[in-house]
């Protein structure tokens, strides 16, 4: 007797014969005035009730696909890529950059909110504040006094993550008004914000850091002694070892022209002490988040223009 799936009926496959023309047909024409709210499994079912058996589910979807009717009926939503921040400073006052965090109170669940303003180029912290609550009308007050301490000198751009309070329509409202360009960090991409997340780290891995803080006026007075150390004492290691109010108000050159003095003093009296000329560290021309790729850099990697 002869076997397999091409014996039977002329050589035709079992898959072929389970679904001619005629169920095709009337499997269609059955479920075309109700295809939009019907699903096959449940066609089947009700014709199943009726004492009637066409196909089973998955050769109804099959059907279903070669006459184009499976798709997604419910509107898509369409995300378009974000675009990537790309900001340079050559200067103070050029990029400032946002961001708060918060600091632990004294009892779990009660937290401080720390805002703070730097600017990439000099590091420098050009105002702080600490509030009980995150809102939108705060972070509008505290850009304005961050301004205003800035002796009335606003940056071209501000840059921040994309919190409630630094996407609100207060805080772009005020931008707008002292035309100054806001951007935005990435949906879920913290290193577009890497100035500020760098700050609250140098901030929270003090040595002094407490942890936790018994009143919201304690962490006032924390961070009031904290930014000004850093300000003013700390030699940052992304300023060439200068302190960031120095950069910012501009005194960092000649304190820089003082260090190679020194070091050219030393090396003329103790010659044998150096194997060559010592040097002081030198400030960087530039500060950036997300370089911008230039003429230059594509010169020297080929492969970025066809990125």
């Amino acid at each position: 007797m002869a076997s397999g799936p091409g014996a039977a009926s002329g050589g035709q496959s079992r898959r072929t014969r389970c679904r001619p023309a005629s169920v095709r047909s009337c499997w269609l024409s059955w479920i075309a005035p109700g295809l939009p709210t019907r699903l096959p499994g449940k066609v089947w079912a009700v014709l199943i009730d009726e004492g009637v058996y066409l196909a089973s589910v998955s050769t109804m979807y099959r059907l279903l696909r070669e006459a184009g009717q499976v798709r997604e009926r419910r509107a898509q939503a369409a995300h378009p890529a974000r675009t990537k921040p790309e900001l340079i400073a050559t200067g103070p006052n050029e990029i400032w950059s946002w961001d708060i965090t918060k600091l632990a109170g004294p009892q779990r669940g009660v937290y401080y909110h720390l805002y703070v303003m730097i600017d990439i180029f000099s590091r420098c912290a050009v105002h702080f504040e600490v509030h009980a609550t995150e809102l939108g009308e705060l972070a509008k007050d505290f850009i304005t006094e961050a301004v205003r301490l800035n002796g009335g000198t606003a940056p071209h751009a501000i840059h921040a993550d994309r919190g409630t309070s630094m996407t609100s329509k207060t805080v772009s409202a005020l931008l707008s008004d002292l035309a100054i360009l806001k951007s935005h960090s990435r949906p879920k991409v913290s290193n577009d914000n890497p100035y500020s997340e760098a700050q609250f780290k140098t901030l929270k891995y003090c040595p002094a850091f407490p942890g936790t803080f018994g009143s919201l006026q304690d962490a006032r007075a924390f961070c009031g002694v904290f930014f000004t150390y850093y300000n003013h004492e700390h030699r940052h290691s992304g300023i060439a070892l200068h302190t960031p109010y120095s950069v910012h108000i501009g005194t960092a050159p000649a304190i820089q022209d003082k260090r190679q003095a020194v070091l050219n003093a030393a090396s003329a009296a103790n010659p044998r002490r150096f194997t060559r000329r010592p040097k002081a560290p030198e400030m960087p021309a530039a500060a950036w988040i997300n370089k911008p790729v230039t003429d230059s850099d594509i010169t020297q990697h080929p492969s970025l223009e066809a990125a």
